[in-house]
């Protein structure tokens, strides 16, 4: 059953779209890009926010200065010292960095420099909009404010907005240098995502077309136009793919149209753990701690 507010934004995009096909677009994409409350919903998500501010205590708090703003950055600091490897890693849509927490401080204690970042408009970072320009901005100044990193790590939305960052999709927006690239359960294309908005807002199909073009006026891209695969397929780099089969969000078949790609492109399945557990399972953890680290035999 769709909740009052839901039900009050439809009705006030059906009266716009009625006036204009356009004006319901552009309305639905702001609504669309306006991030919605930090605050967790429901016990469990309550808990485990709560596990993960936890974990965050334990690194040091770091604001990097963006564009309009400011995004929170939390540096978990490695057995090893200063001459580690760094790691980024990075949230998805509606999340935080308390939710990656324990993959911060899980490669750190394998021997990286983990910061793990809030993308603006989530965690204790400024705004309340987000776009995949604006995660691939943020990553690209969080990367050069801490000198770079030899890998990144990024779950869900956050990994398209990654590959998006190292790609150097955006015009104005330097490619982020990397050595590695783990994503998780991340979507390969954003076109089925503003599909769902769409349902979702019950648009009509000249709004939904009116949404497409005001997120690229947005952006500088049509949603239709990112193709994680073809991005992936031009970068010289190792990437790993972890997605499981069970992932109710982000359907497997987003990660399946990577295998085969190239040799250092390798598709992981973690069956079982779904869309928001896989990032705190300690396999997973260990598994993408190899991959970033090179161990071999952590994987």
């Amino acid at each position: 059953m769709a909740s009052p507010r839901l039900k009050v934004i439809r009705l006030g995009l059906r009266l716009a779209t009625a006036i204009s096909p356009q004006l319901g677009g552009k309305l639905a994409c702001r609504v669309f890009f306006t991030t919605e409350s930090r605050n967790p919903k429901g016990t469990k998500a309550r808990a485990v926010f709560a596990a993960g501010n936890t974990v965050l205590a334990r690194a040091a708090k770091v604001p990097v200065a963006v564009p309009g703003g400011m995004v929170m950055t939390y540096a978990f600091p490695a057995p090893s010292g200063a001459g580690a490897p760094k790691v980024l890693v990075i949230h998805g849509w509606g999340s935080a960095g308390a939710y990656l927490s324990f993959m911060g401080e899980g490669l750190a204690a394998a021997g990286a420099r983990a910061v793990v970042l809030d993308l603006p408009g989530h965690g204790l970072s400024s705004g309340r909009t987000l776009d995949v320009r604006l995660a691939a901005e943020a990553i690209a100044t969080t990367s050069r404010h801490y000198g770079g990193f030899d890998a990144i790590v990024a779950h869900s939305f956050g990994g398209a907005a990654a590959i998006a960052a190292v790609s150097g999709l955006f015009g104005g927006i330097a490619p982020v240098a990397t050595k590695r690239l783990g994503i998780i359960g991340a979507p390969s294309r954003l076109d089925f995502i503003f599909a769902d908005v769409a349902r979702a807002l019950h648009l009509t199909e000249a709004a939904h077309q009116g949404m497409l073009a005001e997120a690229e006026r947005r952006t500088g891209i049509h949603p239709d136009g990112f193709d994680g695969v073809a991005l992936v397929r031009a970068l010289s780099l190792p990437v790993m793919v972890l997605h499981a089969e069970d992932d109710k969000e982000v359907p497997a078949e987003h990660a399946r149209r990577y295998a085969g790609l190239r040799p250092d492109v390798e598709v992981v399945w973690a069956n079982g753990l779904g869309h928001r557990r896989i990032v705190s399972d300690p396999g997973v953890i260990a598994g993408i701690a190899g991959f970033v680290l090179e161990q071999d035999a952590a994987r």
